[in-house]
């Protein structure tokens, strides 16, 4: 049994390395504020951190040397400097604006084109366009300031308007705002939206119109770039048509649109997803070459030689190729988390210092949380925080032993078998670190990543991303179609390799959602696992192990309704039965087919007379009334109205709502079914969001609403935002 005193003696056996833990505070600190039941103000949101963050300052400046001073304090600060910081992150967004719900003309700058695979029975491509500074021109918005947010606008696909970056353009699209989440503690879109800039997206109804004349510049140093890699992702798609092509342009200039989904399921499903997502592999890969070719010709250079720091400069050199390379990728959050990270190897070998520390790892977690605190909930940063962490200390554990293990051979055997060793760790560690991330924001594992990792990696670090920064330098001179052509080839392995092991048998094995507390207990675990040295590292071991299995432990929902109220979905033992059209239809299904691992299928529409299933606990046209169906589960009956012609003028008969202990409806309920205890329709959806509905105890209900409560980013009941134009002072 530990009691205080030994617990301090843990801390100072550890001293140097609480300083670890600096980010891993900031962190909890900034999703304190992004789980806060509803929106706080400034004495919450400010005042109070920098109150908390100054005693617990002055408690350190008091009790220096007193280590039961300075832990509780640091924690503190950390702490609050996180949740102010995640509070102004928030806080300085514009507003998100109130978009029309009709087709509207649209003018605005092009900001960046995205290729995507156009529907099965349309072939080719299809483009997307990001418009910055838009302009709504319709009565209601009529005078307006340009749009603060950007609109992503599909165009139709039979435009074949020639555009670029930094354009003018009018077009008539139909818009419509980021979704609300497809289930309670589903996808937020919406605050990704937020802090992305986006307003919201839509469709054009007729081909765009470039507007001539001077376009005002808004973007600077940022259009150039655009147009660069558009051009670079023109010429490849020229060059390399077809899946292929597509993901030579994803590793080279970042846009993975135009990567059909079957490729992208192949990749999912054996382990190789990361090859298609621009992060640690393919900088370090572009560093590495850079460096290397760096000190080569540096050593033939006698002068530079014998009197040049040629490592430090060399690396200094990759560390420019490799933010030039972020640049043309787009800047992903991934990509900015790797080059940070070089930014402090590269500042390690100058000063002389270890190139890779768990405490550089540390400063660039610090660094991305206080620049952008909302990171914290995004699958890049857990992913790539989780595997780096997992590699920094799996190494600094087991690379001695390694070496210890090959000190009896000598020459290239031992070079063979070191980096084969090496590749099999760094997958194992990696894959497995980030393994319960995959689960929770994917609802999928993947047993034979290792495997597939150990042909697609060695593939793309020797053979495809060489040969693809050779083509970007020989693009300007027009010699770039050999290497590209011979990247191909590489790229060709792969697929090939990705189709084959995403056909094996439990290839991909589908699991429920995994709750926020879940995850959450993992990293936790992993972190204590990772950032101490001592036994009782092993103590987070069990909180990963039961984090990780919380998918199974949570008690999935009876009935889901979609946030606009006219999907439902009803879960059996096999299958989700859905019941209802929606507009969103198609994504609300894949979301709920996810977070149950159940595939979903059709249930009759309109309450077809008999219709019901094997175990008939759902009938549907039970007492004569159409479109009505009966659930009986747990000893509790929920009526599910599922069409209703009236819009719910046509009141439920009082003998089909007597033992109901629920109703749910797709329309008003009105006058219906006054004395059920629970009653849900379209109304209760418009209000709360999409709903869960619980029978194993009583009937219980979960809306979104309840889940995110009242946000900066959450839209107000109907998706609706502020108004373009300001707001009369009085009526």
């Amino acid at each position: 049994m530990l009691n205080p005193m030994s617990v301090m003696v843990l801390f100072e056996g550890e001293h140097r390395r609480l300083v670890l833990w600096v980010p891993v505070m900031l962190a909890l600190g900034a999703l304190a504020y992004f789980l806060w039941p509803c929106e706080p103000g400034w004495g919450v949101g400010v005042v109070l951190p920098a109150v908390v963050a100054g005693l617990c300052l002055g408690a350190c400046f008091c009790w220096p040397h007193s280590l039961l001073a300075r832990l509780p304090g640091g924690v503190g600060v950390a702490l609050a400097v996180g949740f102010g910081v995640a509070w102004l992150a928030a806080h300085r967004q514009p507003p998100m604006p109130e978009l029309p719900r009709r087709g509207t003309e649209v003018t605005g700058i092009v900001r960046d084109i995205a290729y995507f695979p156009a529907p099965m029975e349309q072939g080719g491509l299809m483009r997307r366009i990001t418009l910055a500074q838009a302009v709504l021109h319709d009565f209601v918005d009529d005078g307006m300031q340009p749009l603060r947010r950007t609109l992503d606008i599909r165009l139709v696909p039979q435009d074949s308007v020639a555009l670029l970056p930094g354009d003018g353009v009018r077009v008539r699209a139909v818009l419509q705002p980021p979704p609300f989440p497809a289930l309670p503690g589903g996808r937020d879109r919406q605050f990704e939206a937020w802090f992305s800039g986006r307003a919201g997206s839509g469709y054009a109804q007729e081909p765009v119109l470039v507007e001539s004349g001077p376009q005002p510049s808004a973007f600077g140093a940022s259009q150039v770039l655009d147009t660069l890699r558009e051009r670079v992702d023109a010429r490849i798609r020229h060059v390399l048509p077809g899946a292929s092509g597509a993901v030579v342009a994803t590793v080279l200039d970042g846009r993975a649109e135009a990567v059909p989904q079957s490729v992208r399921e192949d990749f999912a499903a054996s382990g190789l997803a990361h090859l298609l997502a621009v992060a640690g592999l393919h900088l370090g890969i572009v560093i590495g070459a850079a460096m290397l070719v760096c000190r080569m010709v540096l050593a033939t250079w006698e002068y530079a030689a014998l009197r040049w720091p040629c490592k430090a400069v060399s690396a200094f050199v990759a560390w420019v190729v490799g933010g030039g390379y972020v640049l043309l990728t787009g800047v992903h959050l991934p990509a900015e988390r790797s080059w940070l990270m070089s930014s402090i190897v590269v500042f390690g070998l100058m000063v002389g210092r270890r190139a890779v520390s768990m405490r550089g790892l540390a400063l660039a977690a610090t660094l991305m949380l206080l620049v952008a605190p909302q990171v914290v909930l995004d699958v890049a940063f857990q992913m790539s925080m989780a595997a780096v962490i997992a590699l920094v200390a799996g190494y600094e554990v087991l690379h001695p032993r390694l070496l210890r293990g090959l000190s009896g051979l000598a020459g290239v055997r031992q070079t063979l078998v070191r980096h084969g060793l090496m590749l099999v760790l760094t997958s194992l560690l990696a894959g497995t670190a980030t393994l319960p991330v995959v689960m929770a924001h994917f609802g999928v594992v993947q047993p034979f990543f290792v495997l597939a990792n150990l042909v697609a990696v060695p593939l793309m670090a020797l053979w495809i991303m060489p040969l693809g920064l050779i083509a970007l330098l020989a693009m300007p001179l027009h010699a770039d179609g050999p290497f590209l052509h011979l990247m191909n080839g590489g790229v060709r392995i792969v697929l090939w390799l990705a189709h084959c092991v995403a056909g094996w048998p439990g290839a991909r094995i589908v699991v429920p959602a995994m709750p926020g507390w879940g995850l959450g207990a993992v990293l936790l675990g992993l972190c204590w696992l990772c950032l101490w040295r001592g036994a009782w590292r092993w103590w987070g071991m069990p909180v990963v192990l039961l984090g990780t299995i919380t998918p199974w432990l949570m008690t999935q929902p009876d009935i889901l309704i979609s946030p606009d109220g006219q999907l439902m979905g009803v879960r059996d033992a096999a299958t989700l039965r859905v019941m209802g059209h929606a507009r969103d239809e198609r994504v609300v299904k894949a979301a709920w087919a996810q977070a149950t691992a159940l595939p979903v299928s059709d249930f009759p529409a309109k309450g077809v007379a008999g219709a019901e299933t094997a175990d008939g606990s759902l009938i549907c046209g039970e007492g004569e009334v159409a479109g009505t169906c009966a659930l009986l589960r747990h000893g509790q009956e929920v009526v599910l109205r599922i069409h209703d012609s009236s819009d719910g003028r046509a009141a439920l008969p009082n003998n089909v709502c007597a033992q109901a202990a629920a109703v749910v409806s797709v329309a008003p309920l009105r006058e219906s079914c006054l004395d059920v205890p629970v009653r849900l329709d379209r109304f209760t959806a418009w209000r709360g969001g999409a709903q869960a509905v619980f029978l194993a105890h009583g009937v219980r209900v979960t809306s979104d609403r309840q889940r995110r409560g009242e946000r900066v980013w959450v839209l107000k009941p109907g998706g609706h935002g502020m108004p373009t134009l300001p707001l009369a002072q009085a009526e």
